[in-house]
């Protein structure tokens, strides 16, 4: 008998991605019959919950059901979902990725083998709109320039790493490290591997694993979405601080330092020099990387995309952690 799975997904208004995801899990080569979809809605306006309930009709085949998410934050809306499943395993999804079809069948072989308590495999970044700048944040979502050594956007080879996006875990490791942290409204993934590997647990990365993941659309999303990163990496960190990493470090120290020589220009005639020295080095690297990668591709958007998306990135996150340092952050 397959070992019985339950797929948490936290979702609100994909009314435009939920039907992917859920096409995408029908064409499992895992069982359907040991799987269950148990989607945690944070009270979606938009059609999310007609969408689900088109496809719940026409495909009895796999069940899904949805629970209510009155905290309408993603690690309540994991933990609602865990309550109310039932699998002997846990993966963890997302409503803006699509898994390719042994997804469930390589977690749970990686799981049944031992190799880690908690697994899971890399994103194929696919732009959220038809644009050129969707597509250069993409592109930008998976470039070592914007996302460092997280090994989850690019690796090739198999390790055992700091986390993964969407673990699968057996339920039995909840009892052990607990389930998502729901004061951290942001990061709640690396929190909770943090929490497995101080147990003595470990993460296990194998890139045959994979999933395609829709990145944000515009400037502006992507701005928000990486300033929620910044603003909340610094609460984890005060928690976790042995977990820093250099690529971490390094926007919030950017963002601090050339704010310090913009502050200081107009009195201290060399800190003007340096601050136009730091953004000119900056912008530089940046437009070689979008030149490389848009002959690369021959999408020659990129040459302006890139650096915009990664800068985007990098500013953002950082001004999130500096505001998160200084001034905190509040719960809603």
């Amino acid at each position: 008998m397959p070992h019985s799975v339950s797929l948490i997904v936290p979702c609100y208004n994909e009314e435009k991605r939920i039907r992917t995801l859920l096409d995408a899990l029908l064409v499992q080569t895992y069982p359907l019959d040991a799987l269950e979809v148990v989607i945690a809605d944070g009270a979606s306006s938009d059609g999310t919950l007609d969408e689900i309930g088109r496809f719940q009709q026409a495909h009895p085949e796999l069940a899904v059901r949805v629970v209510e998410n009155n905290a309408r934050t993603i690690p309540a809306a994991l933990n609602r979902a865990i309550e109310s499943s039932e699998g002997e395993i846990i993966v963890r999804l997302d409503a803006h990725s699509a898994p390719h079809p042994d997804y469930i069948e390589k977690s749970v072989q990686a799981l049944v083998a031992d190799t880690a308590e908690n697994v899971g495999g890399v994103w194929e970044i696919h732009p959220g709109a038809d644009t050129w700048m969707a597509r250069s944040i993409a592109v930008a979502a998976a470039h070592p320039l914007g996302v460092g050594d997280a090994l989850y956007r690019h690796a090739r080879e198999s390790a055992y790493v700091d986390t993964v996006p969407f673990g699968a875990f057996r339920r039995d490791l909840l009892d052990k490290v607990g389930k998502f942290d729901e004061s951290l409204l942001t990061n709640e993934d690396y929190e909770f591997n943090a929490r497995i590997r101080q147990s003595g647990g470990r993460v296990w990365l194998n890139p045959q694993i994979r999933s395609r993941y829709f990145s944000r659309a515009s400037l502006g999303e992507l701005a928000r979405q990486y300033w929620r990163y910044g603003l909340w990496k610094w609460q984890m960190l005060r928690r976790y601080p042995a977990t820093l990493r250099w690529r971490q470090a390094l926007p919030p120290l950017f963002v601090s330092s050339a704010f310090v020589l913009l502050a200081l220009g107009p009195f201290v005639p060399v800190a003007a020099l340096l601050f136009s020295v730091q953004l000119g080095l900056y912008f530089f690297v940046l437009l070689l990387a979008g030149i490389r990668k848009a002959v690369e591709l021959k999408k020659f958007p990129l040459i302006l995309g890139l650096p915009l998306a990664i800068a985007t990135m990098h500013f953002a996150w950082g001004l999130g952690f500096l505001w998160s340092m200084i001034f905190g952050v509040r719960n809603p």
